[in-house]
């Protein structure tokens, strides 16, 4: 079966496979396998229907399934999953810079988006945001032939207490956590140094421009940084 025969199969699945193929890139970092627990936590179904649509894209060419380690994408796989990250972020850009809309709802409205939408549609709107490099919550947009920058960037979850940097991007766009990090000035280009890391729970306490702030952990994970900014 050639690669374009795969991709109208995979179409035929409808929105349920594209949004496996997308979360399984959004939760992968770097390659590695993702664990079908927490991709089924991911797209709040259980165990076994993750595991079911897993099997039927590993049967297509589409993700390779390690047992009892997890799933990984293949090059087709890898390449579909940008198409629809690039309808996706591109469809968030033009939500918030032309329609104003928060970036939580743009997240929310591009996921319909970006099942819906032809590629001349896609290319066009590419050349009217000037060819944005990346969405408004700071991750890349792949290129027309799936391609994408390879961020540099790590989680704030790995610095230690007196590190600082500026906020990139959020990686896993859920809409909960981008309301709570929007309503807390948590976006990329925000400057912060870590004050303290509490010994049990790993609950972060933030120095920003104006204020301090505590999140946990697990926040503190989907939040990507670089560089460091010394004593504000």
């Amino acid at each position: 079966m050639s690669a374009g025969e795969k991709m109208k199969e995979l179409h035929s699945f409808g929105e349920s496979a594209e949004m496996y193929l997308k979360s399984v890139a959004e939760l992968s970092v770097a390659g590695e396998v993702v664990p079908v627990t927490t991709l089924a936590e991911h797209l709040s179904i259980s165990t076994v229907s993750a595991s079911e649509m897993v099997h039927r894209l590993q049967a297509r060419g589409l993700v390779e399934h390690q047992p009892y380690k997890g799933v990984r994408l293949t090059e087709a796989g890898f390449r579909e999953a940008n198409g629809i990250l690039r309808r996706h972020r591109l469809w968030e850009r033009f939500l918030t810079e032309h329609l104003q809309l928060a970036w939580d709802r743009a997240h929310d409205f591009a996921c319909m988006l970006e099942h819906a939408t032809d590629e001349a549609v896609i290319e066009a709107l590419d050349s009217f945001l000037d060819h944005p490099p990346t969405c408004p919550h700071g991750n890349p947009i792949p290129d027309a032939n799936g391609k994408g920058a390879i961020p540099t960037d790590r989680p704030l979850s790995s610095l230690a207490v007196g590190e600082g940097g500026i906020v990139t991007r959020i990686q896993n766009e859920d809409s909960r956590l981008l309301r709570y990090l929007e309503g807390h000035a948590l976006r990329p280009g925000a400057r912060f140094q870590i004050l303290e890391v509490g010994p049990y729970d790993g609950t972060h306490t933030l120095k920003l421009e104006t204020f301090e702030l505590m999140i946990s952990r697990e926040v503190a994970r989907h939040i990507y940084v670089e560089g460091d900014v010394g004593d504000h």
